[in-house]
């Protein structure tokens, strides 16, 4: 995971893991990464100090890299996935289309999971239609 400090338009600051560095422009690009105070979408990323641990520090940094409460928030993010994913229709590229369908009264109302590109994804925004991203965790990127 790489972890980059992020600034939006208004100078609020906060922090954002991804799983690559070409994640954190994809999601840019996507209107995916926001501000959470804010809701900006302008986030540039802030030039912050490099994490160089000792061989000495390296066991202690590691211990501390993932703590009780960040396992057990991973743990039941990891389910909440799994449950939407169990009782979702995945519907693949033809998101778009379906969700514009359920959302005007022309199908069935129930949840789906799919593909969308930028475009569509801020097209179906601009319309109205409540979509969401999901994440893609570390174990899922291996």
């Amino acid at each position: 995971m790489i972890r980059y400090s992020l600034s939006c338009e208004k100078a609020h600051e906060f922090e954002g893991w991804f799983s690559e560095s070409a994640e954190f422009d994809r999601q840019k690009a996507t209107g995916f990464l926001t501000c959470p105070v804010c809701g900006s979408g302008e986030v540039s990323k802030v030039l912050m100090a490099p994490a160089v641990a000792t061989a000495r520090q390296k066991e202690g940094t590691q211990a501390l890299a993932v703590s009780a409460a960040q396992k057990l928030a991973m743990s039941k993010l990891k389910e909440a996935i799994q449950e939407i994913r169990a009782s979702s229709e995945d519907v693949g590229e033809r998101f778009p289309d379906e969700a514009r369908k359920i959302h005007y009264g022309e199908a069935e109302a129930r949840g789906i999971i799919g593909q969308a590109s930028p475009v569509e994804v801020k097209s179906l925004i601009e319309e109205g239609i409540e979509i969401a991203p999901l994440p893609v965790l570390p174990d899922e990127a291996n």
